[in-house]
This record gives structure tokens, sequence and C-alpha cells, in this order.
């Protein structure tokens, strides 16, 4: 029983963009999230998912990352899918949101309550979170921005889950630094290329391993 399960799994994982073999005894990442998380505009196998799992595979990790991120999906979306998301497998978990409801203004509060409330499904499950933050322009207002900011700390705190910082810092560094947006952005200046998306990887990676190293053991 135990092997078909891990084979559905599997199936599902590669059907979401999981891009490692299974092997004996492989940790099992889902990676949530929206468009960030799913690869919007790229060849498969230069999206996020499948870069994480070369990276964490070239250090030597035995993993299977399994793409669970939706284009347009906000933290509503997200919660909704989140029991289905989270097979039983589920070793340890990436939590990227926050970006469509930012795009809509939905109220900070919603965002909260939602991603409180997947925290705590994982939580109940003992799955570790890695989760990564979002920060909110300065156009909403400075009463928005600091609600919204204070997310992701807080729930962090409250769960003690691991925080990593935004997604997209690295590419705004490198940006800053001179890098023409046009090889690290796509042209709609809000997802990643192929090398905008490596430079994002490199900065989440070791966050991503000490997330594994918190894992329950196998059978656990």
């Amino acid at each position: 029983m135990l092997r078909a399960g891990r084979n559905l799994v599997l199936a599902a994982g590669l059907a979401f963009g999981a891009v490692q073999p299974l092997s004996a005894g492989p940790q099992m990442l889902v990676a949530l999230g929206d468009s960030l998380t799913q690869g919007y505009g790229l060849p498969p196998e230069d999206g996020f998912v499948p870069q994480l799992a070369r990276w964490l595979k070239d250090r030597g990790a035995d993993v299977v990352v399994v793409n669970a991120g939706v284009s347009g999906d906000t933290t509503a979306g997200a919660l909704a899918r989140a029991e289905w998301a989270m097979v039983p497998e589920t070793d340890a978990l990436i939590v990227t949101l926050g970006g469509n409801d930012l795009l809509r203004g939905l109220p900070p509060a919603e965002t909260r309550a939602n991603l409180d409330a997947i925290l705590a499904k994982a939580d109940a499950r003992r799955i570790p979170v890695l989760l990564v933050e979002m920060r909110a322009p300065g156009n909403y207002g400075p009463d928005y921005k600091a609600a919204f900011d204070a997310i992701y700390p807080d729930l962090a705190r409250a769960h003690g889950a691991l925080l990593a910082p935004e997604f997209l810092a690295p590419l705004r560094a490198a940006l800053d630094a001179g890098t023409p947006q046009d090889r690290l952005l796509q042209p709609d200046g809000l997802h990643p290329t192929a090398e905008g998306v490596a430079l994002v990887v490199d900065a989440l990676g070791p966050k991503v391993q000490g997330l594994l190293e918190k894992t329950r053991p196998a059978g656990g």
C-alpha cells in the first residue's frame, strides 16, 4: 500500500512539474504558491521548482519537489486546495503566496487569515514550513503596507515556521547593481526569466536545506 501510494504521489508530482525521480526514501517537498512557483512563461525545465530540485540534487539532497503552484492563485485559492496539495507523503512545505492578494488590493486581514489557516493545516500534520515573505508596494498607503508586511514575520513566529526573504529580492538587488532588466524579468515586468529564477534559487536554496533538516524521520 505504501509503495502504491508513493507511486500515485509521484505521478501527481510529475504532472505538476516535479523533476526528480523517486528513489529509496526520498523526502517529499511541496511548493505551494502562485505563478512564481508554477513557472509562468517559462519552459518547464526553467521554472522555480525544476531549478530548485536540481540545485538541491547537486548538493546531495534526496528529495522530490512537487510543484503545487497555480498561476493567479490568491491565498484564499491556495487555502481551498491546501489539503489536496499536502499529500500524505509530504515531509516539508514551501509557501510562496500573497502576490495576487496585493495585485487585487485585498485587505491584509484576509491574507493573514488565509495564510494562518494554511500554516495551521501544516502544523496539524507536523509538516515544517518555509514561509516566503511578500511586501506591499507603497501605493496602497502606509497603513496598508505596515499591516501587510507584518503578516509574514508574525505568522512565522506564531507557527514556528522558517522565514525567507521576499521571493524577488535577489532580482531587485541585481537590477540595482546594473543587470539589465530583460535578463532577469519577462516583458510583463513581474515574472522572472530563467536567469532570474536561478538567482532566486541561489538565495532560497540554503533556506530550503534548513527546512529539509527539520523534516520528521521516515515513517514518523
